[in-house]
């Protein structure tokens, strides 16, 4: 279990690393699954899927490091892969992730924000869900700055939804902080922390499962794509 003052520090900024989660064998591993299953664009957001998928993120929910961070009884809700290299470079503005993938449209005036993304539904849940849950993001390869590290505004996510001049504010007040990551790693985060990144000045490899964890249950009628 981690220590009571790192657990402390995640919920004070929001963010947290943890080194060598998975090891070097199975980062290659993961890198034959992911290879044949991306077609050609920069990531997919359904490998949940798929049963390597799945049982990787058990795996991460009984990490005892990990398991300290992560809500009580939490569940994997979605796995997108995120993979930035010469051929696929790009950056990402400063933003919060307020969507979360639901199984079918539930007509509520707490919802907003319905759209479709790889034929999967999402949609914009009230703040009290947001704020239950947590993001880990697993590195199969080393990501140094220049590779396009992710910036995070630490305690930006204790400030609610924020618009963007909002955000851009609390960017010059908190200040903006590069998490470069070595393989095997995981960046461990609230969703509503406000983070972006730079597209990669030295282009090479740069895969990352971001898994989101969160409650069992939803309110409002709602119900996940994916309970793993």
């Amino acid at each position: 279990m981690l220590a009571a003052k790192a657990v402390s520090e995640f919920k004070k900024s929001g963010y947290f690393v943890i080194p060598g989660v998975i090891d070097a064998v199975m980062s290659r591993q993961l890198g034959s699954f992911l290879g044949t299953g991306t077609k050609g664009g920069v990531g997919s957001r359904n490998l949940l899927d798929q049963t390597w998928c799945a049982r990787l993120a058990a795996a991460l929910r009984e990490d005892k490091r990990l398991r300290s961070l992560l809500p009580r009884g939490a569940v994997a809700v979605q796995c997108t892969l995120f993979d930035k290299s010469a051929a696929k470079n790009w950056l990402v503005a400063l933003h919060q992730d307020l969507s979360i993938p639901v199984g079918e449209q539930v007509e509520s005036p707490e919802l907003s924000g319905w759209s479709e993304k790889e034929g999967q539904l999402y949609v914009q849940p009230p703040i009290k869900v947001l704020e239950q849950l947590v993001a880990v993001r697993v590195h199969i390869d080393d990501c140094p700055p220049e590779s396009g590290a992710l910036k995070v505004v630490p305690g930006s996510h204790l400030q609610g939804h924020l618009d963007q001049k909002r955000a851009e504010a609390l960017r010059q007040q908190l200040g903006e902080v590069a998490v470069p990551m070595s393989q095997g790693g995981a960046l461990v985060m609230r969703p509503l922390i406000l983070h972006a990144s730079s597209k990669a000045t030295q282009p090479a490899p740069r895969r990352v499962l971001h898994y989101v964890f969160g409650p069992r249950v939803l309110p409002l009628g709602l119900r996940w794509k994916w309970a793993v």
